[in-house]
């Protein structure tokens, strides 16, 4: 995994919509990049609903999201619009993005194994490192655990 204080790989790819997002486009303002999956299953489903629900005090706290999966843009488009997501959702389909976020690998479902996403975020600060790490993470709560964790930080760094 990243650490805490390491440079967030830069990256490069299309959403939901085949527009190009990068994460410098985030300069200057907090990041959660979350990975996930798969687009429209339950848990993926669950996680990117609690971000949607979460979105408003997310910009509140000038905090952008991105999900990033595996999908081609074509599934991510039909999931975005399916719940009508204000954020983008990324497609990553070799892993590469994934790959450099230590988020990318050998997995293990019903005897099967295959490459794919883990189910990872991570929080970038506005100058590009690594704030906060969040490894194997449960789904429903998620979004809800961060916004609790950078309200935790704010109150830290109130004199």
């Amino acid at each position: 995994m990243l650490d805490v204080g390491d440079d967030a790989p830069e990256f490069e790819l299309l959403n939901q919509y085949g527009e190009t997002v990068s994460r410098s486009d985030f300069d200057g303002q907090r990041l959660v990049v979350y990975f996930y999956p798969r687009a429209n299953t339950e848990g993926c489903t669950l996680e990117a609903r609690g971000f949607d629900e979460a979105l408003a005090r997310f910009e509140d706290r000038d905090v952008g999201v991105v999900g990033i999966s595996d999908d081609p843009v074509d599934d991510l488009e039909s999931f975005a619009d399916e719940y009508d997501f204000g954020f983008d959702l990324l497609s990553d389909e070799f892993g590469e993005v994934a790959t450099l976020y230590d988020s990318y690998g050998e997995k293990q479902m019903f005897g099967n194994t295959f490459d794919g996403v883990f189910r990872n975020t991570y929080v970038v600060g506005p100058d590009g490192r690594i704030e906060a790490v969040y490894e194997d993470v449960t789904p429903e709560g998620h979004a809800e655990e961060i916004l609790a964790d950078l309200a935790d930080t704010s109150a830290e760094a109130t004199p």
